[in-house]
Parts: C-alpha cells; structure tokens; sequence
C-alpha cells in the first residue's frame, strides 16, 4: 500500500471517528433536552396538586372550624391608609363577618402598625364599638411589635389590649410632615411660577415662602383638634385604667412593661396565652380576605412544596 493510500484510510477513519462522536454527542444533547423538559413538567404537574390539596384543605378546614366554636382572629398589619389591606374599607367587613360568626366566642385584633391615617382610624375604632355593642362579644388586642398612633386608636376600642413586654406602644399624637425648598432655590436660580387663587392655598407648598397665618390655621382647626379627637376616643375607650401624666398625648411610645404600668394596655402577653389562658379557647380562625386563585397558586410556593414533602417523606420511614 502506498503512503498516499495509507494517509488516505487514515483520514477516512479519522472522520468516521468524528462523525460517530458528533452523532453521539448530538444524541445526548437531544435525550438531556427531553429530560429537562420532562422534569419541568413533572414540576410543573407537582405543584399544581399541590397548589390544589392547600386549596381543597384550606377550604374544608376553614368550613369545619367556622362551625366549631372558635376564636376569631383580624390581622392589622402595616401602615393604616386608604386603598390597602389595612384600611376600614378592608378591616370593616372582616370584623363584621368575625363578629357574626356565632361559633366565634371573641374577637382578637392582632395589631403590628405604626399608625397611619386618622380618618381610617376613626372609622375602624367606631366600627369595633358598635359591633361589641351588638353581638355581646369580647375584643382583645394583642400587639406584637409596634401599635403606636392610629394603631392605638384602633386598639382603645377593644375591651383589653395585651402586648409582648418590647412592643411599643402609644404614640398619641397627630403629625402632617412637610418641608421648603426656598433658600435652595435662591441659591441655584430657580423661580417658582405657580399661580393660586385663595391666600392660604399654597400654605404648605414646598416651593413658596412659608405661611405663618396657614400654618397656625391648620395647626388649630386641624391638627389640634385632631388630638382632641384622638385624646377623646382613648379616654372613652379605656377609661379610668388609664393613669394620664403631663406626657400621656405628647406622642411619646411606650415599651409593653411600662405601658401596663401607665394604663395603655392591660397586660404581657401574645396570641397564644390570650386565647389559651384569658378566652380558654385555643382553636384559632383567621378572618382574612379573599384571595383570586392565582394568588392562591401563588402563594408562598417555596413553603407550600416544602412543607408537602417534608409530610410525604416523614410517611415513608
């Protein structure tokens, strides 16, 4: 054979070599896309059941328990404003559907807030009055970190408030932040142009000179008399178990220890030893609200999956 012929073979063969090894390669590559595709939607199919079984659990559990007597439980979490989960438009309807329950013995408002609007407040304080008033029921307030403001505004409507000893509590006081621009504008040249009918329309506007007779007019009418208002709402609701000192509605917090000592709450304690050893019910429901089923598939998915295979693997010891 000449080594013209020899090269040639060894080429051919060189080839093949590739050609087989490409056609492996490309063979793996296609069966670990089919894998990969397949593990996703065995994900995918996983959590769907899932994300059903809660669904169908969490319904049967909450048919079972509002037929069952139980302590009725309303979330105040986050800053009390319009237009979110914490105001009276939301917190209304859930306090009334806890308060009708007749398997529910008490009502417990679980307080986490800094405050917010006082309107909100208000509204959510004379809804909480005049529910107790018609169902004969006890309210409770448990306060886990913080309940200052128009969280205690809320809470003074309930018959005991009851905090963990570092929460802080009261904040009795009305505020409306705001600030001026003016003496920077003066030194980088720039001119407010705005124009207003009535004296006192821009009194708080950032950009216009400060408006001394617009303040003290809304201090007075406003603010003022907010506090009075808020002041009022709290000694209405807690009465004479309130100690008042000169700093009492000066808008100063509390910690739990001496908030019971001053009279802002009734006592130490959480959500377990209020229902266990004040009601004498620990059968919990919370009254939260609806949620669209993609929020429900949504949820806390990570949790949800965990959770689940924790209980399928403990069944398989």
């Amino acid at each position: 054979m000449s080594q013209e012929s020899e090269n040639s073979q060894q080429g051919f063969s060189r080839l093949a070599l590739a050609v087989e090894s490409l056609v492996k390669q490309e063979r793996w590559s296609r069966r670990f896309a089919n894998f990969l595709k397949l593990a996703i939607a065995g994900y995918i199919v996983f959590f769907i059941y899932i994300a059903s079984q809660n669904l169908t659990s969490g319904e049967e559990f909450e048919n079972l328990s509002s037929n069952k007597p139980h302590v009725a439980v309303v979330k105040l979490d986050g800053a009390i404003m319009p237009g979110t989960k914490t105001s009276a438009e939301t917190i209304k309807p859930l306090l009334r559907e806890a308060f009708k329950n007749e398997s529910s013995e008490a009502v417990i408002i679980q307080a986490n807030s800094p405050g917010g609007s006082p309107v909100q407040s208000a509204l959510i304080n004379d809804e909480i009055v005049r529910l107790k008033t018609k169902y004969k029921k006890t309210v409770y307030v448990v306060v886990e970190d913080m309940c200052a403001s128009g969280c205690y505004y809320i809470a003074v409507a309930a018959d005991k408030i009851y905090a963990n000893k570092g929460s802080m509590v009261g904040s009795v006081g009305v505020r409306m932040d705001t600030f001026g621009f003016t003496g920077l504008m003066d030194k980088i040249g720039v001119e407010n142009r705005s124009m207003h009918a009535g004296e006192h329309k821009t009194f708080i506007d950032p950009f216009s000179e400060k408006d001394e007779a617009g303040r003290k007019f809304f201090q007075e009418h406003i603010l003022e008399r907010t506090h009075q208002q808020f002041i009022k709402a709290v000694r209405d609701g807690r009465g004479d178990r309130i100690k008042e000192t000169p700093e009492t509605y000066t808008g100063l917090v509390w910690l739990g220890d001496e908030a019971t000592e001053n009279g802002l709450i009734d006592g130490l304690g959480d959500l377990g030893s209020v229902t266990r050893d004040i009601i004498g019910n620990d059968n919990i429901r919370y009254y939260e609200g609806k949620k669209s089923v993609i929020e429900e598939l949504m949820g806390d998915i990570s949790t949800q999956t965990a959770s689940k295979l924790s209980l399928y693997l403990s069944t398989m010891h």
